[in-house]
């Protein structure tokens, strides 16, 4: 492999900051076998065994990508995904044995982007990261919650909405 200035490569030699993954099993063969597919895509891969250390090294080193499985020991899936979204924005797939619509759409919409079943093709993983690497995350911070549409700016937290950096006034909604 070759480096760039700062060190970093693409895991091709290209010379590109590497992208990082974490993969969160608590089955070592299968975080071996994801492990190796990424590592040929170019990815820095690191992983954890349960859900509290995941949360601790998606703080501490701020992946790209993370692989989460629900069902692990400590906080499950689904928390560790709740506590991660609070802080990052990395693409997270869901790596699974639960197949049930119901918990592909709790997955989803506590903040997946992806959910893939096991037994499951270490090549369609690698697609369906491929395909989500295509689509660039917003540059603005989750944490800030603030997103930017051109001028238009909402803040949920502050409960502010500005244009061209003005507050604009609005009526509480009825419900």
């Amino acid at each position: 492999m070759s480096a760039d200035a700062s060190g970093t490569t693409d895991g091709r030699g290209e010379g590109r900051a590497r992208l990082r993954a974490l993969v969160v099993d608590d089955e070592q063969p299968l975080v071996q076998i994801v492990t190796t597919y990424l590592e040929r895509e170019g990815f820095e891969v690191l992983a954890a065994g349960d859900g509290e250390s995941a949360v601790e090294a998606a703080r501490e080193h701020a992946p790209d990508l993370i692989v989460l499985d629900l069902m692990l020991p400590g906080i499950d899936g689904i928390e560790a995904c709740r506590r991660i979204r609070a802080f990052s924005d990395a693409y997270i797939v869901m790596l699974t044995a639960k197949a049930e619509e119901t918990d592909k759409i709790i997955g989803l919409s506590t903040g997946a982007d992806d959910y893939l079943t096991k037994p499951f093709s270490p090549g369609e993983l690698v697609a369906r990261v491929r395909a989500m690497l295509r689509r660039p995350r917003s540059v603005e911070a989750p944490s800030s919650g603030v997103r930017r549409f051109g001028d238009l700016e909402l803040d949920p937290a502050a409960r502010e909405v500005r244009l061209d950096g003005s507050i604009v006034e609005l009526t509480r909604a009825r419900v």
